[in-house]
């Protein structure tokens, strides 16, 4: 370990994700939260933990594998029920949409007033989001949804700053963002995995049709990550998140490291 990362984990030590009560998942499309973290909710869903869901696109546009005869209306109001029987296979009732249009067609400052309100209203300790800043990331809501959610998790304290945005202020203590390429800490998912994958193969089917190739790819992904993950942190079978906690989120630069 370098000189800097001692230094770093003795002045701000990163938490433990699953030391907290109360969780908001913030995902940019209907099946993102259960690719990016599926397992992670499983478990703490099932240790009794207060978990909460909020989607912030409609997902009109995620026609890849859908009937091509279908209406973006008609695409909208299904993957939104797909979203709740998934989320509800993993433990999760509370579920939240924002119905925004998806491909990027919204005003970010409405995505920033939403993430906000629900921030204010769930009150978590933890806000879970896709990392903004990979640089293989091309999604402009993913991207989007990932830098409001950060913005967010920074300024949840700061009453004037909340209440500008109508949302109550909370004190979020960390963020921790899914779907990164720099994981400083990880979550074991031994007996979590196979929950994901039955929530996101076995319900979000206007994206996975039977015997879609996608479907095998990701799906063997997902298992894969999860062994290759358990084995760096030695849990058997992990999801990896890059975590900020208050600290890390301002003026310490090698917090993203």
């Amino acid at each position: 370990m370098s000189i800097l990362k001692l230094i770093l984990k003795a002045a701000a030590p990163l938490p433990k994700l699953e030391g907290f009560s109360r969780y908001l998942f913030i995902g940019p499309h209907p099946d993102d939260i259960e690719i990016g973290c599926g397992a992670t909710v499983s478990k703490l869903a099932s240790l009794g933990k207060e978990v909460s869901f909020l989607i912030c696109m409609d997902g009109r546009y995620g026609f890849d594998n859908a009937p091509k005869d279908m209406t973006p209306e008609e695409l909208i109001q299904i993957r939104k029920n797909e979203a709740l029987e998934s989320a509800k296979r993993l433990g999760v009732d509370d579920v939240h949409f924002l119905e925004l249009c998806d491909g990027g067609f919204y005003d970010r400052m409405q995505l920033r007033e939403g993430i906000a309100k629900r921030v204010g209203i769930f009150r978590p300790d933890v806000i879970f989001s896709v990392d903004p800043d990979v640089t293989s990331e091309c999604h402009i809501d993913h991207l989007n949804v990932g830098q409001e959610s950060k913005i967010v998790a920074n300024f949840a304290s700061n009453s004037p700053i909340m209440n500008r945005l109508g949302a109550e202020s909370c004190n979020v203590k960390a963020i921790a963002l899914y779907m990164t390429a720099k994981p400083n800490r990880f979550v074991g998912t031994r007996n979590h995995v196979e929950k994901q994958l039955d929530s996101i193969f076995s319900v979000h089917l206007s994206q996975f049709p039977e015997g879609c190739p996608q479907a095998n790819s990701i799906s063997l992904y997902l298992k894969l990550r999860a062994i290759f993950f358990g084995i760096r942190s030695f849990k058997g079978q992990a999801e990896g998140f890059r975590v900020l906690d208050s600290t890390h989120m301002h003026c310490m630069p090698e917090g993203g490291n």
